[in-house]
């Protein structure tokens, strides 16, 4: 995340004297009425169960019910997984601030924060990545998608996504444990980069064109490939013969495109036109990418699809027959 100017001339007046800090202070919302940021709170959290037990439901479902085990919901599974993680590397503290007003974080948790919220992200997007291969494959190449997609390639392409995003992320938190510190008072609810390196008395220079390099990079190439993958099932879809197979295909697709959107709409927002994005917006495009994108995650994916459905019926079905034989 980068500042616009007139937000960089405002916060650089904030950083004290260098002294030895110890810890930052989280500003979070500080334009909204105590009152309305207790009821933010509750809502807050109200979003944080509701997407922690929709993901936790489908990777339950996925483990014990033996009609979701093609890739498709495998990857799925997957993705549910890592957004429970995702959410809560912003979501719990930010509670915490709201409901309590208790806003310090320790350097070790704020790089720890800093850096499980890009390597969760990134990982994310290498798994729709592929995702959207597989949907392709399933869709384009109906015949060979069992051959194509084993068990074995699946595992190892999530793996991959897992490693790929954290060990790619890595140098951020190598880079940070290095910096020495003026200020304390980031104005935000998370720790994010280009306030730490304001905040910094180090030299920065090269984390700044790293990032400006770096963060584009993974935002939009990842958003290109998913993007082709899409494109070319559009165009099988299009020569079905059967309209009704047409239709599903693309209900389902759509679907996925309004997520894709949230997520890469607010990062491009946020890593490759971060001039145009004040800091006030900023909060605002970065709660909607990690509270309302991990919420809708279940509703989209799995929730709406007719076998995850089903197969949540027969565990509420087996559940209900086990306590009230």
């Amino acid at each position: 995340m980068f500042l616009s100017q007139q937000d960089e001339l405002e916060f650089s007046m904030g950083p004290e004297n260098e002294t030895a800090v110890t810890e930052f202070i989280l500003e979070g919302f500080p334009e909204l009425d105590p009152r309305l940021q207790v009821f933010f709170s509750w809502a807050l959290l109200l979003m944080y169960l509701t997407t922690v037990m929709g993901n936790a439901a489908i990777i339950f479902l996925v483990c014990v019910d033996h009609h979701l085990q093609p890739p498709m919901y495998f990857f799925i599974s997957n993705l549910a997984f890592l957004e429970i993680w995702f959410t809560s590397s912003t979501s719990i503290k930010l509670f915490v601030m709201l409901s309590s007003g208790q806003n310090t974080l320790s350097l070790s948790s704020c790089f720890a924060q800093n850096y499980f919220y890009f390597a969760l992200g990134c990982t994310e997007f290498i798994l729709l990545i592929f995702m959207s291969f597989d949907r392709y494959v399933a869709i384009c190449q109906p015949l060979l998608h069992a051959d194509i997609m084993k068990p074995q390639l699946c595992v190892h392409l999530v793996v991959a996504a897992w490693v790929l995003g954290f060990a790619l992320l890595s140098y951020q938190l190598f880079f940070l444990s290095e910096l020495s510190f003026c200020g304390s008072k980031i104005p935000h609810f998370l720790c994010d980069n280009s306030l730490l390196f304001k905040l910094s008395c180090s030299d920065t220079s090269l984390l700044w064109k790293i990032d400006s390099v770096f963060l584009p990079c993974a935002v939009l190439g990842s958003l290109g490939l998913t993007l082709a993958f899409y494109i070319c099932i559009l165009f099988c879809v299009l020569h079905l013969p059967a309209a009704s197979g047409r239709k599903k295909v693309l209900t389902a697709c759509s679907s996925h495109l309004i997520t894709l959107s949230i997520a890469y709409g607010s990062c491009i927002a946020l890593y490759t036109c971060p001039a145009d994005v004040s800091l006030r917006t900023n909060r605002i495009v970065v709660l909607l990418n990690t509270v309302l994108y991990p919420f809708l995650n279940p509703f989209i994916y799995s929730l709406r699809n007719k076998s995850v459905i089903l197969a949540l019926n027969k565990s509420i079905a087996r559940a209900r027959t086990k306590l009230f034989p």
